[in-house]
């Protein structure tokens, strides 16, 4: 396990002796989704409710730079000179300084933002469909399918991991203690040790979180050494 890996792990643990036993399930679920963004794949996100939040709160971290700055090469954003007329200069001049503010990102997408999508897929389609249309839409095969479930019953979520493994993408489950049935369409699950759906959702940020700075680190960061 690559060092950093494990340094952001033992934080994880020390902090929060409950998540313990998801410190294996957390290598494999950084594992799958560095492997993806790595060969030029995209995650996808979804849930309801609070696990709604936690799908676009999980993009934010991973679109932008999180605790990392994630400065895009200059040479990239020249392009974008004398085409943003704000931001425009005269020949020679040095790419204007805002535009330096566009920070690198993990493509991320939520599949609960489609206001009009997810609406028509509820009056056309079914309830259940709202995220399967999407993973349908969207994903690729070396895609990952991330689904929030805090009692892992969740019927558009299970649905969504169903066609996701369909397609030939990885599929990552944040769920709770209870044997819900996302887990019968996960490659990795990572779990809460509670089945109270707050508790859950407070286990399940200090996770995400967790795999978020590790995925930061991994391509933002220094390079991390690896233990052989």
């Amino acid at each position: 396990m690559k060092k950093a890996v494990s340094r952001h792990l033992d934080t994880l643990v020390r902090k929060h002796g409950r998540l313990e036993d998801s410190r294996t399930a957390m290598g494999e679920a950084f594992a799958v989704m560095e492997g993806s963004f790595r060969n030029g794949g995209k995650l996808l996100v979804c849930g309801n409710g609070g696990s709604a939040s936690d799908a676009e709160h999980i993009v934010g971290e991973l679109m932008k730079g999180f605790r990392l700055k994630r400065p895009p090469e200059a040479a990239s954003l020249k392009r974008l000179k004398g085409r943003m007329p704000d931001t425009a200069g005269l020949p020679g001049e040095p790419v204007p300084p805002c535009l330096y503010g566009l920070q690198l990102g993990l493509p991320a997408i939520s599949l609960v933002s489609q206001t009009a999508l997810v609406t028509a897929v509820l009056n056309d389609l079914a309830a259940d469909a709202v995220f399967a249309q999407q993973v349908l839409g969207y994903g690729n095969p070396g895609d990952v399918l991330l689904g929030i479930s805090t009692s892992g019953q969740a019927a558009n979520v299970t649905r969504a991991m169903e066609v996701a493994r369909t397609l030939g993408l990885a599929t990552v489950a944040l769920t709770g203690a209870g044997k819900g049935r996302i887990r019968a369409w996960s490659d990795v699950v990572l779990a809460s040790p509670s089945s109270v759906t707050d508790e859950i959702q407070e286990d399940h940020v200090k996770m995400y979180h967790t795999l978020c700075l590790m995925l930061e680190e991994e391509f933002f960061g220094p390079e991390s050494e690896t233990e052989g």
